[in-house]
């Protein structure tokens, strides 16, 4: 079901490399996800439901806080009303949880006891949390402008918090000189970004969207970072498509910070775009992402459902986070990029609009 995305590699059986040992790229999902109603196991909660689309090993463990089964309500935005998938109840408080439930089920699979992963916050908050359900050691590097908050959550959940100087990127260079120091076959490098077995786990998020419309929604719009909740409901909604459940893509829409949009600009622009990416501070702290590692395949999906990337200016996250939290919703700003891109797109886009709500308002703050 894994393989590299460049030499086509399958996953190695024994170990678990965070990327292909012969070509050095990251693996990825091979072939598409295959979901058959007969098959769902109904007795289990959440995103356990649809385990047979995991992957995992026969007889792995599940690893689960509760993950999944999060709340679809509707509220007016300009006149019209929009579902917001409220993502940021889920256990730690972010979309996350459904990643790295599975995630952790494949490498506690493999034998793996330290889990090594860099993050804004949320990503290592949501690790730290099943890995500790798991009964594994977690190692989580962050960059010294993560809020409060979240550090404090990750710790709380007993795993180690390594905070790095300078930009978001500076985590991830950070994990790998420690990895390169521990090459051991029970540490693993649990990457978000460059580990595939999270994929299945955010193609729920899919498959929860259509049982509660009854339908697939008209346009999906979604904070992207990395992008891999963009590219795993993408993987979702195929399934659903072959399956004959729906017979559409609905409209993806990413959207990011202005401050740190390379995506967008690549969208927009193409290559040359690429020149005036910065890595600048943002209030949308989650999606500060200057080199997503699967960015070419999530703008394949935003382009193959006729959708687009937006980007949103610092004021306007603000804004989003305060109108949003005016209709109940209290998410961080990471999560109120959504806000401004529904404000351009109501009237113009494919109802119903679906807009996720990644993460919860409880989250964000220095301390």
């Amino acid at each position: 079901m894994f393989a590299c995305t460049n030499c086509r590699l399958p996953y190695p059986e024994i170990g678990a490399p965070y990327r292909c040992p012969r070509c050095s790229a990251p693996f990825g999902l091979q072939g598409e996800i295959q979901v058959k109603r007969e098959e769902l196991d109904n007795e289990q909660p959440g995103i356990w439901r649809y385990r047979n689309t995991f992957g995992l090993p026969q007889g792995a463990k599940p690893v689960s806080l509760g993950e999944g089964d999060t709340p679809l309500v509707w509220a007016d935005v300009l006149g019209t009303q929009v579902a917001f998938k409220c993502e940021y109840l889920n256990p730690t408080g972010s979309f996350k949880d459904r990643g790295s439930a599975v995630l952790t089920a494949h490498l506690f699979s493999r034998g793996v006891k330290t889990l090594l992963e860099d993050s804004s916050g949320n990503a290592g908050a949501s690790l730290a949390a099943y890995a500790a359900r798991a009964g594994l050691q977690a190692r989580i590097f962050v960059p010294d402008s993560a809020s409060g908050p979240k550090r404090n959550q990750i710790q709380a959940y007993g795993a180690e918090v390594i905070r790095i100087m300078g930009p978001r990127s500076n985590a991830g260079e950070a994990v790998v000189r420690a990895l390169q120091k521990d090459d051991s076959q029970v540490t693993a490098y649990a990457s978000h970004a460059y580990l595939p077995f999270n994929l299945p786990g955010y193609a729920t998020l899919a498959y929860e969207l259509v049982e509660q419309l009854g339908e697939s929604p008209g346009t999906l719009v979604l904070p992207v970072g990395q992008g891999g909740l963009l590219l795993g409901a993408t993987y979702g909604f195929q399934a659903l498509i072959k399956s004959g459940a729906i017979s559409h893509l609905p409209r993806l829409i990413g959207v990011q910070s202005s401050a740190c949009a390379p995506l967008w600009a690549l969208h927009a622009y193409g290559p040359a775009g690429l020149g005036w990416v910065a890595e600048a501070t943002t209030l949308a702290e989650g999606i500060r992402v200057r080199s997503p590692v699967r960015g070419d395949a999530v703008l394949e999906a935003v382009s193959r459902s006729q959708g687009t990337m937006m980007a949103v200016d610092e004021e306007k996250i603000l804004d989003g986070r305060n109108q949003l939290a005016l209709r109940g919703f209290y998410v961080e700003p990471t999560s109120a990029v959504v806000w401004e891109a529904l404000v351009q797109l109501v009237g113009r886009t494919p109802e119903p609009i679906v807009a996720v709500l990644t993460g919860s308002g409880l989250k964000y703050g220095q301390v």
